[in-house]
């Protein structure tokens, strides 16, 4: 008896795992649901491994659709009673099919190369519906597959809207740690061997890559993941997302930031360099909002923050702080 309420319960997981296969292709789906779905997969390994066994049967029924619709209608024509205990893995397998008639047809996949100069923000639309925002000096690569959509970040930071879509996973690769979602709004930022991930709306998922070590880690709204590239160590933590996202519209917010992490976030919105010689100065923390109009403004705006003056020099500009002597 203990047997049979096994199958049972793989009978049913493997229905749910294909129930969500479908739920999640729709054109639309609430947040809710996306939770929901988060909820599922994480509540057991089971539930993962069953959802990622319909997605492969997915991929599978799409690469062969034509034998496999032959065989299924010979099949049906013959089905008997004693085979029906194998209707979940066939509920699986009919979602597959049903899923079929959602997935696009696509060209061999081609890699696509978007990048930002200093002071530069871009938005591009990609061919699934997905968004990205780019900011400054940001540059990366997208390869649009049948079942699955490959991002990788080289440098800088973006804004990821990604279109829903359960059957072609949306991975962004990032130095030693990639990041996977389904459909979900977020930021991801590699500058100077430094990554974070900071999730507005959905949920990610973000694990080790390229044979590094250490977990993986599901992150919701209003969580961010910061790790350096080659340590061990990661961390999460609340922020405002939109905060994190302020840069889109010209906004970067800071709270107790060092002022040598501010300037070096600015030097990629401007042509002129700017640097600070006094390492105090450099650890200093600052907390404000500043607009990225015109340089000048902005280190206006920087010493109403922290007392400094821009001394120019043969490489761009100094910092200083106030009263400091000229060198």
């Amino acid at each position: 008896m203990s047997e049979l309420r096994r199958y049972e319960g793989e009978d049913a997981r493997r229905e749910a795992a294909a129930d969500w296969v479908v739920r999640l292709r729709a054109d639309e789906i609430a947040e809710a649901d996306i939770l929901a779905f988060d909820a599922w997969l994480s509540s057991s390994p089971e539930n993962a491994r069953a959802y990622d066994q319909a997605v492969e049967i997915l991929h599978a029924y799409v690469r062969n659709a034509g034998r496999v619709a032959e065989g299924l209608s010979r099949r049906r024509a013959g089905l008997s009673s004693r085979r029906r205990a194998w209707l979940g893995a066939g509920a699986v397998a009919a979602a597959a099919a049903g899923a079929l008639f959602l997935v696009p047809q696509f060209r061999a996949p081609e890699t696509q190369t978007y990048a930002t100069g200093i002071g530069e923000r871009r938005t591009v639309t990609l061919a699934d519906g997905s968004t990205v925002d780019l900011n400054a000096a940001t540059r990366l690569s997208v390869t649009l597959r049948r079942d699955r959509r490959d991002v990788t970040l080289e440098q800088g930071e973006a804004v990821f809207d990604v279109a829903h879509d359960a059957g072609r996973p949306f991975e962004i690769a990032a130095g030693d740690r990639a990041v996977r979602v389904v459909g979900t709004q977020f930021d991801v930022r590699r500058r100077d061997g430094d990554l974070s991930v900071t999730v507005a709306r959905g949920a990610v998922e973000v694990r080790p890559a390229g044979g590094a070590g250490g977990r993986a880690y599901r992150l919701h709204p209003g969580q961010q993941l910061e790790h350096r590239e080659g340590a061990a160590q990661v961390s999460v933590g609340g922020v405002d997302p939109q905060e994190v996202l302020g840069w889109r519209t010209g906004r970067l917010v800071y709270r107790e930031e060092p002022l040598g992490q501010v300037v070096a976030d600015l030097n990629h919105q401007f042509a002129t360099p700017m640097r600070i010689e006094d390492p105090v100065l450099a650890a200093t923390p600052i907390s404000g909002v500043l607009v990225l109009d015109d340089q000048d403004a902005v280190i206006r705006r920087l010493a109403l923050l922290v007392p400094i003056s821009a001394v120019p020099s043969a490489t761009g500009l100094v910092l200083r702080r106030e009263g400091a002597p000229v060198q």
